[in-house]
């Protein structure tokens, strides 16, 4: 060994003993972020953003994404209504699950990144509450900043412009606040919540008072993303781009997801009680899990997993491959036997939230089966996407601004049993068609 061989390998030993700690100084540099749900959602719809931010280096415990209790807005923000929430209600949970996140990471600072109604507990613990102090960033995606309408009925709902709240929120000359660097994420003109027709707020024909631009705030970083919708705003590729470079001040390495080799997999049963959804952990339900065949939807087995929740209403944790298509299969009180079938799961989570289908429809009674194609992330927009269910681009789904989540495939008793494939552009999944008769739903759910 040459003498500088040598003190190459002694200067290499003599660093070795420091790696570890560069690398946990590394990751604490990395401020934590609190992801914030919008109305009536939970925080499963922030998985796959979890997964890309650990894909590029974010150690997992030092994101959180909140399920508020009760995620549907009042009818009147300042009359209680049950199974429903205040903007105070929001706030005063936002405000505690920062202080959580800070006490269990030392962090002085956290990030906070709402999608639509999630911006404004966001925007209020900042700008109303004086939490600058231990906000660093502030992201709103699709939030409707300046409300869905301007509309003189209505008053007290929180998405209405002459609210209580977006008035206490835009009276200034700057809706930010100084030392909190403030971003928006918007569309183009492809968010249902955010056009100049009150089509989207139930009034065809009758102007809005506001404008594409209504996530947009005085003061912010105001970005543009062409096409997307309301909820691509905050839950896309796109999106995770743009909210990454804000908080992390450079590139992400990657878009796609580095799977893990074993991902475990947990999450709550939570409940729809009368058709509204809420966040409350439901106890009692059977979960069971099987592996499935990707291509036609069938069970490779008997079950891999079988769970009853308790009074926290976990269902996990699972361990699985991150190349299965899974089936799981929800038997919650007082909820129709919901079969869902998933995509694979590349990487592990523990917001794989399972809540129940709602009943079925009028329209769908007659039917010997029901199969719901949902995409909870975004939106299907035609002729945006392609979207097939059953080899058929659905009916029902409206054409330009992308508005409908779910399609509906109806299939005659003579047909249950079989693969129904649901389509989403380059995702593809497949569930089969259970008895209604027996009050069993199916709904084939794409992760993307």
């Amino acid at each position: 060994m040459t003498n500088a061989s040598r003190r190459a390998l002694l200067g290499a030993m003599a660093l070795a003993p420091l790696i570890p700690r560069l690398a946990r100084a590394q990751e604490a540099a990395l401020t934590p972020i609190l992801f914030v749900h919008g109305n009536g959602d939970h925080a499963a719809l922030w998985m796959t953003t979890l997964w890309r931010f650990e894909s590029n280096g974010w150690p997992r415990d030092r994101l959180r994404a909140l399920d508020f209790t009760d995620p549907l807005a009042r009818d009147d923000d300042a009359v209680a209504q049950p199974m429903r929430s205040s903007s105070d209600d929001a706030w005063r949970e936002l405000a505690a699950e920062v202080a959580a996140l800070r006490g269990r990471t030392g962090a002085a600072r956290v990030a906070l990144v709402g999608n639509s109604r999630g911006g404004y507990p966001i925007r209020n613990h900042v700008q109303l509450h004086n939490g600058g102090a231990e906000v660093s960033h502030a992201v709103t995606c699709g939030t409707p900043n300046s409300g869905i309408y301007n509309w003189e009925g209505n008053a007290g709902r929180e998405f209405n412009a002459r609210s209580a709240l977006l008035r206490a929120l835009n009276g200034g000359e700057s809706q930010v606040v100084p030392g909190t660097a403030f971003l928006t994420l918007r569309s183009d003109s492809n968010d249902l919540y955010a056009q100049p027709d009150g089509r989207y707020a139930g009034q065809p024909g009758v102007a809005t008072g506001v404008n594409f631009d209504s996530p947009a705030l005085r003061g912010a970083t105001n970005l543009v993303l062409p096409g997307v919708d309301h909820r691509e705003t905050a839950y896309s590729a796109r999106a995770f781009r743009e909210m990454f470079r804000f908080v992390a001040g450079r590139e992400p390495d990657r878009l796609s997801v580095v799977p893990e080799a074993r991902p475990v997999l947990d999450g709550r049963v939570t409940g729809t009680p009368g058709g509204v959804p809420t966040n409350r952990p439901v106890a009692g339900a059977l979960v069971e899990v099987f592996r499935v065949s990707a291509a036609s939807g069938e069970r490779m087995g008997d079950a891999i997993h079988r769970r009853t929740t308790g009074e926290d209403g976990r269902w996990g944790p699972l361990a699985v491959a991150p190349d299965w298509s899974l089936e799981i299969v929800v038997a919650a009180p007082g909820h129709p036997v919901t079969h869902s079938y998933r995509s694979p799961f590349p990487r592990s989570s523990d917001v794989v939230h399972l809540r129940p289908a709602a009943p079925p429809a009028v329209a769908d009674r007659e039917a010997g089966a029901v199969v719901r194609f949902n995409r909870p992330r975004g939106y299907f927009g035609l002729p945006r996407d392609v979207v097939l269910l059953d080899g058929r681009e659905p009916a029902e789904l409206p054409r330009g601004v992308a508005a409908g989540a779910i399609a509906i495939a109806r299939l005659p008793a003579a047909e249950i049993g079989r693969p129904v494939a649901g389509v989403f552009n380059e995702e593809r999944v497949v569930a089969r068609a259970w008895p209604l008769a027996e009050n069993r739903i199916s709904v084939a759910e794409l992760t993307w």
